[in-house]
């Protein structure tokens, strides 16, 4: 049978099956099916609109939250306080010559969101990978805090901002700051000072910026990085200053001391050139450099108070000769200690022989000293202490200045004993201050970090002193170096002048004879002196070569060692006779 047929066969087979309507038995009725597909149909429909509907909110919802966000004003975080406050300017700080001694410097700081923080693990993990010294705790409680804003690490480098910028941390941004930076580091750190995180003054000459009115600019918004402030220029000169502070580090570490500090002041302005306090601490770094242990921040030259010894016996010399009681010819006896009110004087280097008043000086005469207060007597003695500024808080622009002490009731022994640097405490600033009167005519000048002609330092100078007395003590000061203890201060050609004094310090309520503070207080060129170097050595422990541990073994060589050098940076020219020998005579 061919193809075509057998289909025709099943086409009538078919038919025959359908029976009636066409319809093969046991199918479903096609009316029924139609019913059913259009419910069907009908329920997805209302599906796709229900979703519809919802996929529709759900973007309203979104798009007014975008809205919302975007008109909203951005949020003031009382933590931060103005924006303007973080990128606070300072003026510049620089040396007399204009050398910048401390600057601003751009940076950022990084902070975080905690409320825009989606995962705080990872952002934890990943700021790690750029800053692996951050404490990790700290940081995850900061990132699940419930404020708006923390501080995350304040004064980022470049680099470190750029790569925390890599890592795309949702929550976490960067606000402009100044950091001080202070070219020289520890060099001048007591005298310049310091800033704490927020670029405030803590100490020093940055301090007293602050104190006049630079906090007050900057709360009222008027230091931004926009503000133009003008450099302020002081009246150290940093050439010097690096010399003073090399002096001091040597110093220290030869005699192997517990501190040490120094000095360099103009005796016709009071102008300090230079001032070096140590232990010493980068203010570049202060919290990581400061050791309270030894009180490395503390300025030990302005800030501390030292029996400051033999030194004082210039005073009582200057107080002896002032007075009119004593002149250069009197003479006193040294054969014998003297007793009174059951304590004994004598002297350190006896030569128990009837003294001049050069004499007294150039020995160091403890008993000659206390027999000149003798002659004064005790109220002219306070008188005249008081009158050099000795007895009284000094008045200088540096914030880190101390009062002096001194006993409560004077008795004769009692002014027996400050004639040779015991029984008063006093900074070294101040006795340097007060030996500028000795020096440059009897003006007593406050001394100043600040530039200062002549002409303005005479409009408050006082004069406590005869212009003979000032003769007779630069006499004095040149023939102690000449013949004294402080020869091994003198420098060919410059003639310096100057003073020895190695006091026992206090220990369990008693004085030491093996623990000392030497100071040495010079004066140069002393035919018309220009400038006094004060330094102090506290507790050395180690002897220089060939000599002991005396003041004049210390601190008249460091004091010896800044003159010499830094003379000619000052304009001092040495003096040579015709011979080309350097001239020794004090005119």
């Amino acid at each position: 049978m061919s193809f075509l047929s057998r289909i025709m066969v099943l086409k009538s087979k078919a038919h025959f099956n359908t029976g009636a309507g066409g319809r093969l038995p046991g199918a479903p009725d096609p009316m029924i099916f139609e019913g059913t597909r259009k419910a069907t149909g009908g329920q997805a429909r209302n599906r796709i609109a229900i979703m519809i509907g919802a996929f529709t909110v759900v973007y309203c919802i979104i798009g007014g939250r975008l809205v919302q966000y975007g008109m909203t004003a951005p949020q003031t975080v009382a933590s931060i306080m103005r924006a303007d406050n973080t990128v606070a300017s300072r003026p510049d700080i620089l040396d007399r010559n204009g050398e910048i001694l401390a600057t601003d410097v751009r940076t950022v700081s990084l902070f975080a969101e905690p409320h825009k923080i989606v995962d705080p693990d990872e952002a934890v993990e990943l700021l790690s990978t750029v800053l692996p010294d951050i404490d990790t705790k700290d940081i995850y409680r900061k990132l699940t805090h419930k404020s708006h804003f923390q501080w995350l690490r304040r004064q980022l480098t470049p680099k470190q901002q750029s790569e925390i910028l890599a890592l795309g941390i949702p929550g976490i941004g960067f606000r402009p700051a100044k950091r001080r930076f202070y070219p020289s580091g520890p060099v001048a750190a007591h005298l310049v000072g310091y800033v704490n995180i927020d670029n405030r003054g803590v100490a020093g000459m940055e301090r007293y910026l602050d104190m006049q009115g630079l906090a007050d600019l900057a709360e009222l918004g008027m230091t931004t990085a926009n503000a133009k402030l003008e450099p302020v220029k002081l009246s150290v000169d940093l050439r010097v200053q690096n010399i003073v502070h090399d002096v001091l580090v040597t110093g220290m570490t030869s005699y192997k001391a517990i501190g040490a500090g120094a000095v360099v002041l103009d005796a016709n302005t009071g102008e300090v050139l230079a001032l070096g306090s140590m232990p010493d601490f980068d203010p570049n770094n202060p919290a990581d450099t400061i050791d309270r242990a030894t009180k490395s921040d503390m300025n030990r030259v302005s800030g501390g108070l030292f029996e400051m010894g033999s030194t004082f016996k210039a005073f009582t010399s200057a107080m002896a000769l002032d007075s009119g009681k004593v002149s250069m010819n009197d003479t006193f006896d040294a054969r014998r200690p003297l007793y009174i009110g059951g304590f004994t004087i004598h002297d350190f280097h006896a030569t128990r022989r009837v003294l001049s008043v050069t004499d007294v000086f150039v020995h160091s005469s403890n008993i000659g000293s206390a027999k000149m207060a003798d002659v004064v007597g005790i109220e002219g003695h306070k008188e005249f202490l008081t009158r050099l500024g000795l007895l009284t808080r000094l008045d200088t622009e540096l914030p880190e200045v101390a009062s002096p002490s001194q006993p409560k009731v004077w008795k004769k022994i009692t002014s027996m004993t400050v004639a040779f640097g015991h029984g008063v405490s006093t900074t070294p600033l101040q006795t340097a201050m007060a030996a500028a009167a000795l020096m440059n005519g009897g003006k007593l000048i406050q001394p100043s970090f600040l530039p200062r002609t002549v002409e303005e330092a005479d409009e408050n100078a006082v004069m406590v002193l005869k212009p003979q007395t000032v003769e007779n003590m630069r006499t004095l000061f040149r023939a102690n170096v000449v013949d004294g203890s402080g020869r091994r201060a003198d420098t060919p050609g410059l003639l310096v002048g100057g003073k020895t004094g190695t006091a026992e310090k206090v220990v369990h309520g008693r004085y030491s004879n093996s623990v000392r503070f030497n100071a040495f207080l010079a004066a140069f060129p002393i035919n018309d002196p220009k400038y006094v170097v004060m330094v102090v050595i506290d507790e050395p422990k180690v002897a220089h070569p060939g000599c002991g541990v005396t003041a004049g073994c210390n601190a008249g060589l460091m004091a010896g060692e800044i003159i010499r050098r830094s003379a000619a940076l000052l304009g001092i020219k040495p003096r040579f006779g015709a011979d080309g020998t350097a001239l020794l005579e004090s005119y």
